[in-house]
Parts: C-alpha cells; sequence; structure tokens
C-alpha cells in the first residue's frame, strides 16, 4: 500500500459519524478510498445521508488537525521497519477468514510475520483470573500444537491468553513438522503503540518479533471497554476453532465461543472440577455441543487435521512426555492422593490423611515448590494434573 491509499484508508476510517456500513457502501459505488475522498458532495449525498457527507467532503479545522496528527504517528510507525503494515479491506494479504463477518475491519494494523496469517490457526481463550492448573492447560496445548504447526490466537489479557501465547512462542522453537512455523497472533484492543496490561509489554515485544501484532484501532487508542468485545469477535473469526481453557458462566471468553460457533467455526472447552467457579462456562459450552477436549489429539481431530500432522512434542526435542499420554503420578504419595484435583482445605486434607499442622504444611510446601500443588485463595490447595 502506498502513501496515498493509505492516507485514504486512514482518513475514511478516522472521519467522525461516518460508521463502516457506509463505508462499505461508498467503496462498492466508487471504487477505492480515493474516489471516494475525491468525490462532491452531491456525490456523496447520493450514497449516504447528508451528513456523513459533508464530513467526508468538507472536514472541519479540528477533525482535519485530528487526520494530520495521526497520519503523522502512523506514517513514522511504519518507517520504523518492514515488519509494520496497515492491511486494507482490499488487500491481498488481509484476513480473508474476517470477511465472514458482518462488520470486517476497514484497515488493520500488523507488526510482525504476516504469514502467520496463511497458516491454520487456534484460538485459544479463558479466565483472567486462571487457576494454576489452567495457566499449565493452556501453556500445554499451546506448546504442542504450536509445534506441530498450528497458530494459536489470542488475545493478548492475563491468565489464559497470556498463558496460550507463551505455550506458543515455546513451541515454536521445537522442531515443526514439514516446515510449518507454529506461533502466536495476538489481537488487541488498543492501538499496536500501546500495551494493556502493561506488564505484557515485554510478551507484546516476544511477539512482534517472532509472531504477529494486530489491531483495528489507530494508534494511541487506549484500552476502553467497548474495545474488547470487538477484539473477540476477530480472534473467534480468524481462527478454524476455539478452544476454552477455564471460564465462568458470564464472561468474554464465552462470548468469543459463540461468535465463533455463530461464525461455522469448531468450539472445544476443556472440563474442570465441578466445583470450580472457572470451569463452570467450560461444562455450559460442553452442554450446549462444544467437544470436550483433554488433549491436543483431540483438538487436532475436532479440526480435521489429525491425518495431517502427527501430535505430540518428540522427548528428544522437549525433554517430556508427549502431551495426552496423561497425568505422572508418583507412586505411593498418600498427600498427592488425597489431594485428588479439587480444591481442599488443610483442615480436609489433616481429616484425609491423619497428618498434623506442621507435617501437613512441610509437605504442602515441599509439593507446591516441586509444582505439584498450587496453593489458591481463601488457604485452599490443588493438585496440578500434569497437562
Amino acid at each position: 500500500m502506498n502513501s496515498e491509499e493509505a492516507r485514504a484508508w486512514l482518513r475514511l476510517l478516522l472521519t467522525p459519524g461516518v460508521g463502516p456500513v457506509s463505508v462499505r457502501r461508498l467503496l462498492a459505488a466508487l471504487g477505492s478510498p480515493q474516489a471516494v475522498g475525491a468525490a462532491s458532495a452531491a456525490t456523496l449525498c447520493q450514497l449516504v445521508p447528508a451528513r456523513e457527507a459533508q464530513a467526508l467532503a468538507a472536514p472541519g479545522d479540528e477533525a482535519r488537525a485530528r487526520f494530520e496528527d495521526q497520519w503523522a504517528r502512523t506514517a513514522g510507525w511504519l518507517a520504523e521497519g518492514p515488519h509494520r503494515h496497515l492491511l486494507s479491506l482490499g488487500d491481498a494479504r488481509y484476513p480473508r477468514q474476517w470477511l465472514d463477518l458482518s462488520d470486517p475491519p476497514l484497515l488493520v494494523f500488523a507488526e510482525g510475520d504476516l504469514a502467520l496469517l496463511e497458516a491454520p490457526s487456534l484460538a485459544v481463550v479463558g479466565s483472567r483470573h486462571a487457576t494454576a492448573q489452567g495457566i499449565d492447560h493452556a501453556q500445554a496445548f499451546a506448546r504442542a500444537l504450536s509445534a506441530e504447526g498450528l497458530t494459536i490466537v489470542s488475545g493478548l489479557a492475563r491468565g489464559i491468553d497470556a498463558a496460550a501465547h507463551e505455550g506458543a512462542l515455546d513451541g515454536q522453537l521445537l522442531l515443526a513438522p514439514q516446515g510449518r512455523p507454529g506461533g502466536t497472533i495476538a489481537i488487541v484492543g488498543t492501538g499496536l503503540d500501546e500495551v494493556y496490561p502493561k506488564a505484557h509489554a515485554r510478551l507484546a515485544q516476544r511477539i512482534a518479533a517472532r509472531g504477529l501484532m494486530l489491531s483495528e484501532f489507530p494508534l494511541g487508542t487506549p484500552p476502553l471497554r467497548g474495545h474488547f468485545p470487538k477484539r473477540n469477535r476477530l480472534v473467534a473469526a480468524l481462527s478454524r476453532g476455539t478452544l476454552v481453557v477455564e471460564a465462568a458462566v458470564q464472561s468474554g471468553s464465552l462470548i468469543t465461543a459463540r461468535l465463533a460457533a455463530d461464525l461455522g467455526r469448531e468450539v472445544m472447552a476443556i472440563p474442570g472440577s465441578i466445583h470450580a467457579p472457572q470451569a463452570r462456562g467450560c461444562h455450559a459450552l460442553i452442554k450446549q455441543g462444544a467437544r470436550l477436549v483433554e488433549t491436543a489429539h483431540d483438538v487436532l481431530d475436532e479440526l480435521g487435521l489429525s491425518a495431517a500432522v502427527s501430535v505430540g512434542m518428540s522427548p528428544g526435542a522437549s525433554g517430556q512426555a508427549p502431551l495426552g499420554d496423561g497425568p505422572a503420578e508418583p507412586p505411593g504419595d498418600a498427600l498427592l492422593d488425597a489431594l485428588g484435583f479439587d480444591p481442599v482445605s488443610l483442615e480436609a486434607l489433616a481429616a484425609r490423611t491423619g497428618l498434623g499442622p506442621a507435617e501437613l504444611g512441610a509437605r504442602l510446601l515441599e509439593l507446591e515448590l516441586l509444582g505439584e500443588v498450587a496453593r489458591l485463595p481463601g488457604a485452599l490447595y490443588q493438585r496440578r494434573a500434569a497437562a
């Protein structure tokens, strides 16, 4: 996209009061954003309401100044490297999957490897307030699937999103068959020069360097509440399927899953404890017909990729057993057996094991340091399954 075309697309995006429906009508009638910008008010009035036509044909000084400021920021951002791009609705590199949406973004800011848009992809989403077990699951599934060539798509949020991105970046370093790159795409609800949450600044840098960052919002856009549901539709539409790792009954992750189902994408969920609030959303999805998955084999089978992709990280490459072999249970550990996989209190553990407070506390600390047990809010403990 040359400078003139980029300016024209950005102007369409930023003109106050001109919505995406009107923009698509103008483009269908006039052929290009440059033609829209050159059209007279009378011509525009035949296609869109007079107020919108006037805003396009004769923007006020304030609107013109805001546009020039945004263009200067965008041009400077693009000039910083060949890994930064603007993708318009008419660009051959624009994700075709987004055309299934009733409101595909007109212009997308991208930073990173655009080749990932051509790879088969899976959305991995879940709770911002994830349990330690949920984090483990998100990382392990994303790592194994990325290592086998799937691109993991998520939203850079706290909890499951971040764990999925981290796992996918790890999996990218493993040997992917037939040269498929794997990796991860983060679709964010801010401008690409803003990172939310700020604690994920380093993660965003890693994704931009080895994966792909995408946003439909202009540079400088802050994290506003209404932007994240909009972001979710892009996550769902870009992917062949959506895997929900943990989610409460009322959560953005379930919105993403429903959007995916409405678009004809596959929906999968990992089950959890019947006592865990973070598992209830997944259980609700399973009741509604989502595929219950326990291993990466299940995910690839649901996506119709089992015949083409061999699942599991090679022990020689990762030093770990392949995903899907089940939890490794140290023999003869009575405390782990007593814990089970549901959250449990110290009092209940003492009753189950007969251990005194000092010995029980010491054993739990030892298992926590080994990564076998997670300490939860409310003085509860939970066994961490091998993912």
